[in-house]
């Protein structure tokens, strides 16, 4: 399956804009409860704003907020966001760290932001077990876990370690894509040979063709035989 995913994705990346460990830190703690498009709407002037962490650490509370409101639980990211420009200072002059022990200790931090942060920008491979990730490995009855971090050191040990990211970006590219959570596109999966749950969303393919999503929609219609 992680073979046919590879065919089905074979040029993955973080859907969150960054150039710097920072930015990702914190573009992917206001990624919670919320899509990485609005997420990449707000980011721009909020990391022209505040360029590093110092800047983080002295922000007007208020001013942050209303510049992270459309994310969501804006007060709470915000309180994190400072929190965290203020642990850079205290404990790491100022830069992300980039070991999992270190960065679970963080602000806004859990195991899957680290691996986040980890995996594109240290390039230290790393699953992200979010929601898309969690229910497809379980769909697939790769595990039957449900804590994320009993997901993540279960498929690990499936998969090698080198591939945990490009792994990570493609199941969850798959759950945005075509494994949707109410009506997947099961007609036009490349995974339907091999997958227990196929059959759960529609198995005609020209009608599974109309729920696949993203810019890869030709390539996918391709691989199952269908004209877009």
């Amino acid at each position: 399956m992680d073979r046919e995913l590879q065919i089905a994705f074979p040029h993955v990346y973080c859907e969150l804009d960054f150039t710097t460990p920072l930015e990702l830190s914190v573009a992917t703690i206001l990624s919670a409860q919320c899509t990485d498009v609005r997420v990449n709407m707000v980011t721009p002037a909020l990391f022209r704003r505040y360029p590093d962490a110092t800047a983080y650490a002295s922000a007007q509370r208020e001013e942050l907020e209303e510049m992270v409101r459309t994310t969501g639980f804006y007060r709470n990211k915000a309180n994190s966001i400072i929190g965290l420009g203020q642990a850079l200072l205290e404990r790491f002059d100022g830069e992300v760290p980039g070991r999992l022990e270190d960065l679970v200790t963080l602000p806004g931090f859990g195991r899957k932001t680290a691996n986040v942060v980890l995996g594109n920008a240290f390039g230290v491979p790393g699953i992200t077990v979010d929601t898309h990730f969690g229910r497809l490995v379980r769909r697939w009855n790769w595990t039957a876990e449900t804590d994320p971090v009993k997901v993540e050191h279960a498929v690990g040990e499936l998969i090698e370690r080198k591939n945990w990211t490009d792994l990570s970006h493609r199941v969850i590219f798959h759950g945005r894509r075509v494994c949707h959570a109410k009506k997947p596109a099961c007609g036009v999966c490349v995974l339907a040979a091999d997958c227990p749950s196929y059959g759960e969303g529609p198995t005609d393919k020209t009608a599974a063709a109309k729920l696949v999503k993203g810019p890869e929609t030709d390539h996918l219609l391709a691989l199952a035989g269908v004209t877009a």
